[in-house]
């Protein structure tokens, strides 16, 4: 299988070097070549088999540079009973007779970006052996909450590798903060930024598209990749735990092959939502994927007018993993509906640079249209929803998950639909203590991890253990930067 950039279709690269580079050298994101198709015998072999096999089985058809044996050692070692506290790793949980809940958030760091951010280091370790590389990697990671923590977990003292971390200083919530200034490792690094999260994520990109600071530290004997979800390392995985979902589903007698299934999702990067997309592309039998925003609704003004909009207010929510308003991975999406053409998509992201908006063609637009149905949820409709479903379900829900539990219900409103749809959960509830407590009608009593013991109590749902053991932890790390101070602290990082 070879990758190609959204900006340069005539590029072809393996899988190893794809995953190695993370962010192609022309600012593009890389992409397949070609999306393998399965079908009912592919699902049903993996309708009885463990998460792991399936992981394994799924990312063989994109990564033919990788053997299958392989990638199942390296599944076994991700999503194993030392990093999950569920055996099912990603398990549905069925809220009524239609609706089912993915978890995504029994990993190391309690969020879904393990579900990636566990497997993509053992990735790029080979790719560094498959390639012959010999410089140190340097992994940089702008994060709006969740990222950060995952991927330092991820790579922390892995050999021939080092990660530092970019987060918006006021833009993350009290312990989503606390894994990362606490987190171990001699590889690694943490800086807050004085901005937002699109403030870290256009830092980062422009410090990998600078040659000058590209050629200072390949002389220093490093060179830079990507643990964000523009690095196809960290897409790939995420496709697993869709066609994994679906497969529950039919071992669970919910649904028949061939079905169709909704999957609604709380996005803001578009990297989570995307991944569903090629697992529809590849065959699985997907209805409508439904994209749930909350105040920052810049990709459900695009998905409903196909207008792309970035200048309007910035809000910081309770859920700060969704407060992005440059969402990177459409770009992947807009190449692949543009029928592969990369002046189209050049000229898309030149206008966003240069103007901050961009209208796609009317062929794109009549593709979103019948693929996506987009929503957002309103700060108040966040806390409702958690609210409710504790009541009514007795189900606890971190924010995140909220915005798309509420955004559903909207698409059903709206249309009827009663097709079985799957929410996916990203968080879990215990990271945005201080909302979830407000929420379900209690007053926090300090804040952060402080706030733990206090949901337990309340709720009796038990705290993830990695969160426990933050109590009392010494922060490791202090610095601070301007947007434009970023590039120096790379350098000073990588001396």
């Amino acid at each position: 299988m070879k990758y190609y950039s959204t900006r340069d279709s005539a590029l072809r690269i393996g899988g190893a070097e794809a995953v190695k580079m993370g962010l192609s050298r022309d600012g593009g994101l890389l992409t397949p070549v070609t999306i393998p198709q399965i079908g009912a015998d592919f699902l049903n072999s993996l309708v009885h088999a463990s998460y792991q096999r399936r992981a394994a089985k799924v990312m063989a058809l994109y990564l033919t540079d990788y053997s299958e044996e392989e990638l199942l050692g390296f599944a076994e070692n991700a999503y194993g009973p030392d990093k999950f506290d569920h055996p099912a790793a990603a398990p549905l949980r069925k809220v009524d007779g239609s609706t089912h809940c993915l978890e995504l958030w029994h990993g190391p760091t309690s969020a879904f970006k393990d579900m990636a951010l566990q497997m993509l280091p053992q990735l790029l370790s080979a790719a560094l052996r498959k390639t012959g590389e010999d410089k140190t990697v340097c992994i940089l990671v702008a994060t709006s909450g969740d990222t950060g923590k995952a991927a330092m977990e991820g790579f922390a003292d892995v050999p021939q590798t080092r990660i530092m971390v970019f987060y918006p200083r006021d833009g993350v919530s009290d312990v989503q903060k606390a894994q990362m200034v606490t987190q171990e490792g001699r590889n690694v690094g943490v800086c807050a930024v004085a901005g937002n999260f699109d403030d870290a994520q256009a830092g980062v990109k422009r410090i990998f598209s600078d040659g000058a600071i590209r050629k200072t530290l390949a002389d220093r004997g490093y060179f830079l990749s990507s643990a964000n979800s523009i690095n196809w390392g960290r897409i790939l995985p995420q496709v697993v735990y869709y066609i994994s979902a679906y497969c529950d589903l039919l071992r669970d007698g919910e649904i028949k092959m061939g079905d169709k299934v909704n999957f609604c999702v709380p996005t803001g990067n578009f990297g989570d939502i995307l991944a569903a997309y090629y697992a529809k592309r590849m065959g699985l039998p997907v209805g409508r994927l439904i994209c749930a925003s909350n105040r920052n609704d810049v990709l459900t003004d695009f998905l409903r007018t196909g207008v792309y909009d970035r200048n309007r207010p910035f809000h910081t929510t309770m859920s700060p993993s969704m407060d992005i308003l440059v969402s990177s991975n459409l770009e992947r999406l807009l190449f692949d509906l543009s029928g592969e053409n990369d002046a189209e998509v050049r000229g898309y992201m030149e206008a966003l640079n240069t103007s901050g908006t961009y209208e796609v063609s009317g062929t794109i637009k009549a593709a979103l249209r019948e693929q996506f149905w987009a929503g957002f949820c309103d700060e108040a409709g966040t806390s409702e929803t958690i609210a409710r479903y504790y009541k009514e379900y007795g189900y606890l829900i971190d924010t995140h998950t909220a915005v798309a539990a509420q955004v559903m219900e909207q698409y059903r409103a709206a249309t009827g639909d009663g097709t079985p749809t799957v929410f996916v959960s990203t968080a879990s509830p215990y990271k945005f203590c201080d909302h979830v407590l407000e929420a379900i009608g209690e007053t926090p009593r300090g804040s952060g991890v402080e706030l733990l013991d206090q949901l337990h109590g309340k709720t009796g749902v038990a705290i993830p253990k990695r969160l426990a053991a933050l109590k009392g932890k010494a922060p490791r790390f202090d610095l601070t930067a301007e947007k434009a101070e970023m590039d120096g602290v790379v350098l000073d990082f990588l001396k």
